[in-house]
């Protein structure tokens, strides 16, 4: 299933170009408005933009985006109706950046895997390319099930280790598709199991030039030629297909469940 335009206004996102003067680059969290890491930030958006097109967002009730990051998947989930929407991150500069950026977002402290949330506290729990960074990625997909209403819906992304460069010393453990299903059935439901791959034009692309992935890898961002710069210049969330079957060959990984 392709990524659809959404019939909703296009959602916009205030601030972007501040990022860099508020928010310190690791290399890992990824922004908007960053030229070099737009590829990376489209695959991300891609995935937040799936959710807001295809689940009830305004029916949910209270939101949870477990380790939002810099906060714009939040933003997205609030722009789509939902209605109220809590950012949860560790890093205090992170926070204090939601804050600033994305007012209308509930900012809160805390670890992953021992939130400060009652039971049920939430109809909405999504938590996007985060599990690959928990050394206790089992206690982390039960503490999701602990503050999820019972009937509520869970949204899971993580990179396919099959595809996925190696080296990454941000993550602690990687998944398979059969590995992450493994890990969400003794809590949920799996109502989808969806991969996110490349579209047309980055396929194409890529039978002249090879894997813009590993090109990006390879060098520098001064040092790219200006094919692959304007490729990432002008990748969107359209850029990218999510759908059913092939999760072995897709990109990332998306799980969606319910809870008992």
């Amino acid at each position: 299933m392709r990524v659809p335009s959404q019939s909703r206004a296009p959602v916009r996102l205030s601030s972007v170009a501040q990022v860099t003067e508020t928010l310190p680059l690791t290399g890992e969290r990824t922004a908007p408005g960053i030229w070099h890491e737009n590829y990376w930030f489209a695959r991300h958006d891609a995935a937040y933009r799936w959710i807001t097109a295809h689940l009830p967002i305004e029916r949910t009730g209270r939101i949870l985006d477990a380790g939002c990051g810099e906060g714009y998947g939040a933003e997205q989930l609030r722009l789509a109706g939902a209605d109220s929407v809590t950012g949860l991150d560790y890093e205090h500069t992170t926070l204090r950046h939601v804050r600033r950026v994305y007012p209308q977002t509930n900012v809160v402290r805390g670890n992953l895997v021992q939130t400060p949330f009652a039971d049920s506290a939430f109809g909405f729990v999504s938590s996007m390319q985060t599990i690959e960074h928990l050394w206790e990625q089992p206690r982390f997909i039960a503490e999701c099930a602990r503050i999820l209403a019972p009937g509520g819906t869970v949204v899971l992304s993580t990179p396919n280790r099959l595809t996925f460069p190696s080296g990454n010393w941000y993550h602690t453990r990687e998944l398979t598709a059969a590995e992450f299903i493994e890990l969400l059935e003794p809590y949920f439901d799996i109502t989808h199991a969806l991969g996110l791959h490349h579209g047309e034009r980055l396929t194409s692309w890529e039978t002249q030039y090879g894997s813009c992935v590993d090109a990006q890898l390879a060098a520098e961002h001064d040092q790219w030629d200006g094919n692959l710069a304007a490729l990432v210049r002008s990748t969107t969330y359209e850029d990218f297909e999510i759908r059913p079957g092939q999760l072995d060959e897709s990109l990332d990984l998306i799980l969606v469940a319910t809870g008992g």
